[in-house]
């Protein structure tokens, strides 16, 4: 096919715009100027704004104004430089002093030989601990006593060893020891202090009544130094011997003081006669 030549004069023409004319005025001359039309146009117009881009020059930046400093301020966490902390001074080490171990001791302590001195003082001083316990139990407690006749037969006999209980109740019908002109007798107590003690030449009475008693021998009023009926004394008490044709008792030389009492027998050890 054969390319049909191209007629430039019978070919529409289109004006440029009035601005474009004045931009592209400025890049090209005269001549050139009416011969650009279409994409031509379009092509010079990029030409131009990337040239223009180009050449721009850029503005100067104002210096930034220098800003005052402030002090900063310490943080709770950053320590004040007027607290400055001082680091801990160690104390001088001094050096260990070597020690010796000492030997192992076992839980028992050695005793001491004891001498013969050692083990006289401690037998002389158990035995005064001894008797010191032995002579109050004596003076307080017991009386020990030996009996001297037959005052008091068949019950008690003679050198029989009798022994006594001090601080008992002393009432009628038990058998007691007391003193007289310095001699320990022994009797059974039939009356106390207040009561009126009636004795006959066949029986005996108590305020009107009769006493029972663990006795052998009869009650009599022969060889009697006082009278009846008799009234026993405030704080005294009548003691009459077991073998009672003795009158060596409260019928001769009257009631006893209970002062003179020894105390209620309660043991009696048979020496003789077993």
């Amino acid at each position: 096919m054969n390319d049909l030549p191209i007629d430039d004069k019978n070919q529409p023409q289109m004006e440029p715009d009035q601005g474009q004319e004045d931009v592209i005025g400025e890049f090209l001359s005269p001549e050139e100027t009416p011969l650009l039309f279409g994409d031509e146009v379009e092509i010079a117009k990029e030409e131009f704004f990337e040239t223009e881009s180009e050449e721009q020059i850029p503005e100067e930046e104002a210096p930034d104004e220098p800003k005052e400093e402030q002090p900063e301020e310490p943080t709770e966490s950053e320590p004040k430089p007027e607290e400055e902390v001082k680091p801990e001074e160690k104390p001088e080490e001094k050096p260990e002093e070597k020690t010796e171990p000492k030997p192992k001791t076992t839980g028992k302590k050695k005793r001491k030989k004891k001498t013969a001195m050692d083990y006289a003082i401690e037998f002389a001083v158990k035995i005064l601990i001894t008797a010191a316990v032995i002579i109050v139990l004596l003076i307080f407690v017991v009386g020990i006593h030996v009996n001297h006749g037959h005052s008091s037969y068949p019950m008690i006999k003679d050198g029989d060893l009798v022994i006594t209980y001090k601080p008992g109740k002393l009432e009628s019908g038990e058998v007691i020891a007391y003193k007289h002109d310095g001699k320990i007798r022994f009797g059974r107590i039939v009356a106390s202090s207040g009561d009126e003690v009636q004795i006959t030449d066949t029986y005996i009475t108590v305020n009107g009544y009769g006493i029972l008693e663990d006795t052998v021998y009869p009650t009599t009023s022969q060889g009697a130094a006082i009278s009846f009926p008799y009234i026993v004394p405030q704080g005294s008490v009548f003691v009459l011997n077991d073998y009672r044709p003795d009158a060596d008792d409260s019928r001769t030389y009257g009631a006893i003081p209970l002062s003179e009492c020894e105390g209620e027998v309660v043991f009696i050890l048979r020496r003789r006669g077993i």
